[in-house]
């Protein structure tokens, strides 16, 4: 069981200040008791009508320059504060950029087309890359699978969620994921910084983080969490 946030999130601030204080964070339950937005949060804010809840918050959280957000934890949503995004970065990516990785035959081609789209843009909307990249009926196949590897490789991340408007200009629906870079949000001097550590190192500085956030955790269990 985890050091419960002493105070259970009920805004975006709340959310970015519980991800600063565990430094990482899924989203969804998850082997370790207590260690998620979902458990943390008030059950009732969860799909409710009349307020904003975890769902709502995850958008401003990830635009807001304080947390890394994506699918981060064995394929699932979570996120890294800022402090840990070098650490993170350093250890997901073993030490490579994304260009050096596909130069040692380390990525797939349709990786590098959706990677270099979306670095190329800056930002990109899911819709927009797929379109783009024909991911469609009777194009390309795989889209979910692939961005979701570079997601959990720390070369992208979701940037924002943009939603429909009623004609009165009210969002509705669910949020389309803004794909980006974490160099293009958080800048290449930060997401580097940890370069001149051994990957290793970054791995045993976040386990020993997590064991002293998490002091009932086994380690394999934080093991689980750190390789995604």
């Amino acid at each position: 069981m985890s050091r419960r946030y002493a105070r259970q999130p009920h805004s975006a601030d709340d959310l970015i200040a519980a991800v600063e204080q565990y430094g990482f964070l899924p989203f969804f339950r998850n082997e370790i008791h207590g260690f998620s937005v979902e458990e943390l949060c008030p059950p009732e804010l969860w799909f409710a009508d009349d307020v904003d809840g975890p769902w709502e918050w995850k958008g401003p959280a990830a635009r807001s320059g304080k947390c890394l957000y994506g699918k981060l934890f064995n394929k699932k949503a979570g996120f890294v504060s800022r402090e840990w995004i070098p650490d993170f970065a350093n250890f997901r990516r073993d030490g490579y950029d994304f260009d050096a990785r596909w130069d040692d035959g380390l990525a797939s081609y349709k990786d590098k087309e959706i990677y270099e789209a979306i670095a190329g843009e800056g930002r990109m909307l899911s819709k927009r890359l797929k379109e783009a990249l024909n991911y469609r009926k009777g194009g390309n196949t795989g889209f979910e699978t692939c961005i979701t590897r570079l997601q959990m490789q720390s070369y992208v991340c979701i940037a924002d969620f943009v939603y429909m408007q009623d004609r009165y200009g009210r969002p509705y629906g669910w949020g389309v994921a803004e794909y980006a870079t974490p160099e293009e949000l958080f800048g290449y001097d930060l997401i580097t910084s940890a370069y001149q550590r051994d990957p290793h190192e970054s791995k045993e500085r976040i386990l020993k983080h997590l064991q002293s956030r998490l002091p009932n955790a086994t380690e394999m269990q934080l093991e689980k969490i750190i390789k995604g």
